[in-house]
């Protein structure tokens, strides 16, 4: 079985750009194809799977890291997938976090991001894009021919390595060429003593374990606190 994760942030088109993935595969030969949703609190994606007639499973992290829950129950999701007898199994990370780093080394890593998310996110985002081997861009049919080549190329100065390509998630337009990359991955059957590419979010602290209060002297554990400095004026 293949196995490819795709991030990115919230609202980005991540679903969308599955979907039409899947259906370039499909057209490619790849016909069990089984999806894998990974979300916080709650989703309605499943939903859109289902009605396409796509095997899925649905998991919630709730109040705990999202990319600490993906790494939990990955290899018991690679497991349902053999079992399955999934030609293809393809994870969607929760896209809460511009810092996740849902992507895993010799595993085929995809980050969807959007054009309308403004021309500077690129650099906002961390690991699930600087990590990615193939960026793909939706919603450039919005804006203009300008703001799609700006917007590249800030992804660019991030991630000097991936394939970045534009894939309309309404039309479908290039996922047949994201489709023909990702077909070539490597088989697999379990993910023991493989690496994540980058290491998740650290924090072993108080409200880690369900502390609510306000306060230093509530704040045990690895707390990361920033430095203010006093304007001129005083209270300014």
């Amino acid at each position: 079985m293949k196995l490819i994760t795709i991030s990115g942030p919230p609202s980005s088109g991540k679903t969308s750009v599955i979907l039409k993935l899947i259906y370039a595969l499909k057209e490619k030969g790849v016909s069990q194809i089984g999806v894998v949703k990974f979300d916080c609190l709650t989703s309605f994606d499943q939903d859109r799977y289902t009605e396409a007639g796509i095997p899925v499973e649905v998991g919630f992290s709730g109040k705990v890291c999202p990319d600490h829950f993906f790494i939990s129950n990955i290899e018991d999701a690679v497991k349902w997938g053999v079992k399955s007898g999934f030609e293809m199994l393809i994870t969607e990370s929760a896209g809460l976090c511009n810092r996740c780093s849902p992507h895993i080394s010799e595993i085929p890593a995809v980050c969807v991001i959007d054009n309308l998310s403004g021309i500077n996110t690129p650099r906002k985002i961390g690991p699930m894009l600087k990590f990615a081997d193939y960026v793909v861009i939706t919603k450039g049919d919005i804006v203009s021919q300008a703001e799609r080549e700006v917007f590249k190329f800030n992804v660019r100065q991030i991630n000097t390595k991936a394939r970045i390509m534009f894939i309309n998630g309404i039309t479908g337009q290039g996922a047949f060429m994201l489709a023909k990359h990702l077909s070539e991955a490597i088989e697999i059957t379990t993910l023991s003593d493989m690496h994540l590419r980058f290491t998740t979010p650290a924090s072993v602290c108080s409200y880690c374990t369900g502390e609510t209060r306000i306060g230093d002297e509530f704040q045990n554990g690895m707390m990361k606190k920033m430095k203010f400095q006093v304007t001129a004026g005083g209270e300014n």
